[in-house]
């Protein structure tokens, strides 16, 4: 057992990248690499969400049948009708088979009383983990860090985040990104620090001389300053 395993084995065109096996940490603003792979839910294609205009929240975890790995699923389980409401197809992922995370899955279900609604990707051959950067080498050779992956509907990659393999996921932020990216496509806008849906979202600052002439001339409380100006969405 690895020395990681003691802490926790745990309308615009598609444009979704080439599923070409890289090395390469992808790059926000660039395609997500595309793939065709095994789940709990039979076989998926990650380009096919782009044809339902939905976006993705990708995630790795560790390992199947470990402790803070099985508190995310029950976490995300939970919340899972939030991402529904905001268009967003939830997709696990570990270097484990359809099997195990089978067998995982009705584990949760029969031991702890909640039902895993989203699919789970068998990655035995650490094909997608490559493509997405999940492998940390530092942290471990043979199990997946704690990466998700923000993917919008045209199939580009918006927002990724790594964890270790020694901190669970704090869900609610993970839906507080994907709010955040949902109010800059929807409204133009930026967020401010600690920002929460229903607060007073950014104004997208003047680019140009002109632009910022015409912003001093805005007489707001929103305005704190010729770059900094407030607005509800």
């Amino acid at each position: 057992m690895c020395k990681e395993m003691k802490y926790e084995c745990e309308d615009r065109k598609c444009d979704y990248g080439s599923s070409q096996k890289s090395n390469q940490m992808p790059l926000l603003g660039d395609p997500a690499p595309d793939f065709t792979a095994e789940t709990t839910h039979g076989q998926i294609t990650l380009s096919d969400y782009a044809k339902q205009k939905k976006w993705v929240v990708l995630f790795s975890h560790p390992a199947d049948f470990t402790p803070v790995c099985t508190t995310e699923f029950m976490a995300l389980a939970k919340e899972y009708a939030e991402f529904e409401k905001r268009n967003a197809a939830l997709i696990g992922l570990s270097i484990d088979s359809v099997s195990a995370h089978l067998a995982w899955v009705r584990n949760i279900k029969e031991a702890l009383g909640v039902e895993i609604p989203f699919p789970v990707i068998a990655d035995l051959n650490q094909s997608v983990a490559s493509l997405y950067g999940m492998i940390q080498p530092s942290m471990s050779t043979t199990v997946t860090c704690r990466a998700v992956f923000f993917i919008d509907p045209a199939g580009i990659l918006k927002a990724m985040i790594y964890y270790p393999l020694t901190t669970g996921r704090y869900i609610p932020e993970i839906i507080r990104v994907l709010d955040s990216l949902q109010a800059n496509v929807n409204h133009g806008v930026v967020t401010p620090a600690n920002w929460m849906p229903g607060d007073k979202a950014i104004i997208v600052p003047p680019k140009t001389q002109k632009e910022m002439d015409e912003r001093d001339k805005v007489s707001s409380p929103d305005k704190k300053e010729w770059y900094l100006l407030f607005k509800d969405i």
